[in-house]
């Protein structure tokens, strides 16, 4: 199999084990930390997907007040990236051998 393929067949479940762990490492307090968010480079302090970010990180560390005041949504997202990957990875577990012709 070629690593195109490789590449193409996991790469939606490496993305998202990949975010959700650079969430969990990512101190959702710090003022100081690199950010990607565009909104944020431009001197805009809120943003929803920032919100939702903190409210992971949150999460991850028990933090259940911190998060739902970071973002509402940010319980639901969680579990649903959860159950996502968790369904990616059911489907892929069946497709690791190579089938016989």
């Amino acid at each position: 199999m070629s690593i195109r393929k490789i590449f193409n067949r996991y790469f939606e479940l490496t993305f998202w084990i990949v975010a959700l762990a650079c969430l969990a490492f990512t101190d959702p307090a710090g003022q100081s930390h690199f950010s990607l968010c565009p909104l944020k480079l431009l001197g805009i302090t809120w943003c929803p997907g920032c919100g939702l970010g903190h409210a992971i990180s949150y999460l991850f560390r028990g933090d259940v007040r911190s998060s739902f005041h970071a973002h509402w949504l940010g319980i639901p997202v969680f579990l649903l990236l959860f159950y996502r990957i968790y369904m990616l990875v059911l489907n892929k577990r069946y497709r690791f051998t190579i089938p016989r012709r």
